[in-house]
């Protein structure tokens, strides 16, 4: 009976194992950040940045750069520089699972960039997230209270609007009230209090 259950098992949990990582690519796209050269249509230019439409390379190579550096000299030093994935078209932004935002953070690994977030505001929003990711780890991160994570994406990304739908306004507010009396010095050691 023993022997029986054992091949039995062997039977089933092996190919389990094998199509897992298929069914992760199927069914939660996310994921797909991590191996963007896999998705139809994604073309890898350096590690750093893929597209979609390569010819606009420069103009993302710009963006990214810029908004970087932005980041780096304003929030705080990025240890791992994310690999950004910039759609040309919401069909791409969609195989990645996303369709309403202008652009997605998954995690330290990586975002997407939709047709509408070519843009710096956008993608040092979506830096300082990494930057979240980075040094409070990905889960405390993801727990952190939303008018922390979005507030401080909004409020240190320098975003040029004036006024921004609820509840962002109200959660960049809340940041920098909080950000003034914590202060950059103490930023991470308080966020981690949250």
């Amino acid at each position: 009976m023993c022997i029986k259950m054992n091949a039995l098992l062997k039977w089933l949990v092996l190919p389990g194992l094998l199509f897992s990582p298929v069914a992760v690519w199927a069914l939660y796209k996310p994921v797909r950040v991590l191996a963007p050269q896999w998705v139809p249509g994604i073309t890898c230019v350096t590690k750093d940045i893929c597209l979609e439409d390569v010819t606009r390379y420069k103009q993302a190579e710009r963006i990214y750069n810029e908004s970087l550096a932005f980041v780096e000299a304003n929030v705080a030093a990025v240890e791992h520089p994310p690999r950004v994935i910039f759609c040309s078209t919401e069909n791409c932004f969609q195989s990645f699972g996303f369709n309403k935002s202008a652009a997605q953070t998954v995690g330290v690994y990586g975002m997407v960039i939709s047709p509408r977030g070519w843009s710096q505001a956008y993608l040092r929003h979506e830096m300082i997230h990494h930057i979240q990711a980075e040094h409070l780890g990905v889960y405390k991160q993801w727990r952190s209270p939303e008018w922390f994570s979005e507030g401080m994406a909004y409020a240190l990304s320098d975003d040029p609007r004036p006024k921004l739908a609820e509840p962002f306004q109200r959660y960049r507010e809340k940041f920098q009230l909080w950000y003034q009396a914590t202060g950059k010095d103490r930023l991470w050691e308080e966020a981690g209090k949250l």
